[in-house]
């Protein structure tokens, strides 16, 4: 788990050209955090700066061995790989050629790239220009342009600039990896793979290019072949670090191979106990393999190695069931092992509340601010025993907190709370504004809202689903709906449950893009091409010939004239409640995914729009669905999870205790008067969904 503490000041020392404090400072860095790759980057941009290239190589490479797949550090070499001898042999010719000072070339190029490290393109444009008038052909020339063009956002001209330049130069392997991230940029993936091949073809020393080109071929969906790509390294003790065994790991997972990732992903965290995308690649594999004595008994090792390493005692406890005697068990264990840690505490005080043992929770909250004064988990437990004891008073320590509160983050929890306060006082109007104040002042950071199609004239007939076709289920709910929680469990119970389109890599295909509403009804998409791109994307996503439970991002009724003759075999999950409580829950708590909500009354008329597209579906049944009523079950995880289960006719179990509570169902009506104009737009879709 990387540090952040450390990169600024090296970052200001190599700035401002303090190269011998940079060079100290990282060197530092790598002795406290020897595994870190960030700390391995640093130190090799300070040698290099200091004037130490095979030092720096050196290092760079170390940093490529923690983190292989790290796109930015495969960068930070390719800049390296000119090195000495291919330095001194250009300044050479240049002062056979032109008879100046060759050192004087290579400074200009050094710092110019240095300049790009740093992010500063304009110092990196300067030097390039006092460069290119000692050897304006010069491929080095060539890469910085190129590199610079692509960082100002024109890739089209870098990788115009860059194509050129490496027929010119086709050895050249700074050129090759710049035109490589270009064609990444581009998502251009089939290129950029060949290129990087070139690449490694010509300069084998290369060899931990592999794994990036391996993380190429998986984007591409083929996972199989990437394990393959880096076998050789894994082969090689000296090279299978960690990282590249986490790699391994992934890649045998996302191949439909979770027995072969247990142990690449077993070993890589034993190596890296912190890291916490191995730890999330295990429990993955550990979920798909669905033995919990086996997750035991590997997690229980972890901890063992571990015992100060807080994310691994939670990996722990997500086996046992919410609340169970197992889980308290883990929790008394971890205390055991660090009694003053405050994860530990934390999840000791959701097991007293839990079990409805506020008091106990409540004392937990107090030693946890006694240690952490201001930590949010215990201050926030205490504000809300007191928001249920005496609203009148949260309210005052609220507004007394937010006086204090200068961070934007701390602000925007704290109004949440004064608004939660507002409603348990029965100060409707006083908290509509308050949340109307932090959804509209959050607006601009979120989503905007996609506009909904019409209904078509017609349509097309439904498709029919071949014997042995596996089940496709699709999963979305409005604002309010809390699909959020629905999806807990489904992902803590199916293999086959994909979350990613809320994640840092979402699938690329039309499910993803609010644009295609439009694209299908001007017929600018096909619908034939939405079922084929969604199809082609599952094995990048570690979905073989296996079941899918894909939760999407938005729904429109638009997507049926792809759903109903190209994918029928799709069942429709879509969660519900009173389109009121909808709103109200909304404009309290937020949207997932994270929309807009500018005004609460076009809050409401875009939803009622949303909702009236459900109404269609299911009076009409244009396709296979079911209506998750969560209106009873949304506090409760138990009957959650029975919802779930009669809806997909598979055993579940309650994935976690509820994180906070929403308002109860047909809390709305508390709101009438403040809310009345907006519950009317909606009253009319309440009613079609079986609402009064």
């Amino acid at each position: 788990m990387e540090s952040t503490d450390f990169p600024a000041d090296i970052r200001a020392a190599l700035d401002r050209g303090d190269h011998v404090q940079a060079l100290a400072a990282a060197t530092a860095a790598v002795a406290a955090r020897p595994d870190s790759a960030q700390a391995h980057r640093l130190l090799a941009a300070a040698q290099r700066a200091s004037g130490d290239p095979a030092q720096a190589l050196a290092s760079i490479d170390r940093a490529i061995a923690l983190a292989p797949d790290d796109a930015e550090a495969h960068f930070e070499r390719a800049g390296l790989l000119l090195g000495d001898s291919q330095l001194d042999a250009a300044q050479a010719a240049l002062a056979r050629s032109i008879g100046l000072d060759p050192n004087l070339f290579g400074a200009y190029v050094l710092q110019a790239q240095l300049a790009l490290g740093r992010g500063d393109l304009g110092e990196a444009a300067r030097l390039r220009r006092l460069a290119a008038r000692i050897a304006p052909d010069h491929p080095q020339l060539a890469a910085i342009e190129g590199t610079l063009a692509l960082r100002e956002g024109d890739a089209a001209r870098a990788q115009a600039i860059l194509a050129t330049a490496l027929q010119r130069h086709p050895d050249d392997a700074q050129i090759g990896y710049a035109l490589g991230f270009v064609y990444m940029a581009q998502g251009h993936l089939a290129f950029a793979e060949q290129v990087f091949r070139n690449v490694l073809a010509r300069h084998p020393d290369a060899a931990n290019l592999r794994a990036l080109i391996a993380d190429l071929v998986r984007q591409q969906g083929r996972p199989g072949e990437a394990v393959q790509e880096i076998a050789p390294l894994l082969a090689d003790p000296a090279r299978a670090t960690p990282g590249l065994r986490r790699i391994a790991g992934e890649l045998e997972l996302a191949a439909g191979q979770p027995t072969r990732a247990l142990p690449w992903l077993r070993d890589a965290l034993a190596a890296q106990p912190t890291d916490r995308r191995t730890l999330a690649g295990l429990m993955e594999t550990l979920r798909q393999l669905g033995d919990r004595e086996l997750a035991r008994s590997t997690l229980d090792a972890a901890v063992a190695m571990a015992p100060d390493v807080a994310d691994l005692w939670q990996a722990r406890l997500a086996v046992e069931p919410v609340g169970s005697e197992p889980a308290q068990a883990v929790v008394t264990r971890w205390l055991a092992a660090t009694p003053d840690a405050l994860p530990a505490l934390e999840a000791r005080m959701a097991l007293h509340d839990g079990a409805g043992e506020r008091d106990a929770a409540e004392a937990i909250a107090r030693r946890i601010v006694a240690i952490e004064p201001g930590r949010s988990s215990g201050e926030m437990r205490l504000l809300n025993g007191l928001i249920e004891r005496d609203p009148a008073a949260a309210i005052a320590r609220v507004e007394q907190l937010l006086s204090k509160a200068t961070a934007p983050e701390s602000q925007q929890l704290l109004a949440g709370w004064l608004g939660l306060a507002q409603d348990r006082a029965g100060q409707a109007a006083a908290a509509v504004a308050t949340f109307s104040q932090l959804r509209a002042g959050e607006a601009s950071q979120r989503l905007p809202l996609w506009q909904p199609g019409p209904s078509p004239e017609s349509w097309p007939e439904p498709g029919t689903v071949a014997a042995g076709t596996p089940a496709v289920a699709l999963l979305w709910g409005a604002p309010g709906s809390a699909v959020e929680r629905v999806a807990a469990v489904l992902g803590a119970g199916l293999p086959g449950f994909r979350a990613d389109r809320f994640g840092q890599s979402p699938p690329r295909d039309p499910l993803q893009q609010f644009d295609t509403i439009a694209a299908l009804q001007a017929g600018r998409l096909a619908p034939a091409d939405v079922a084929a791109q969604w199809r082609a994307g599952l094995p990048a996503r570690g979905i073989g010939n296996d079941q899918v439970v894909d939760w999407l991002p938005f729904w429109d009724n638009q997507l049926l004239l792809a759903l109903r003759p190209h994918l029928p075999e799709a069942l429709l999950l879509i969660a519900i409640r009173d389109p009121r409580d909808m709103l109200l829950d909304w404009l309290a708590f937020g949207a997932v995914p994270p929309l807009a909500m500018d005004t609460v009354q076009a809050a409401a008329t875009w939803l009622a729009d949303v909702l009236g597209q459900v109404a269609t579906l299911h009076e009409q049944n244009l396709h296979p669905h079911r209506l998750l009523r969560l209106d009873a079950a949304v506090d409760d995880a138990a009957a959650l999870a029975s919802a779930v289960t009669a809806a997909i006719d598979a055993p579940l179990q309650p994935a976690t205790a509820m994180a906070s509570k929403r308002f109860p169902a047909g809390h709305w009506r508390a709101y009438a008067d403040v809310l009345g104009d907006a519950f009317a737009v909606l009253t009319p879709a309440a009613r079609r969904l079986g609402y009064e």
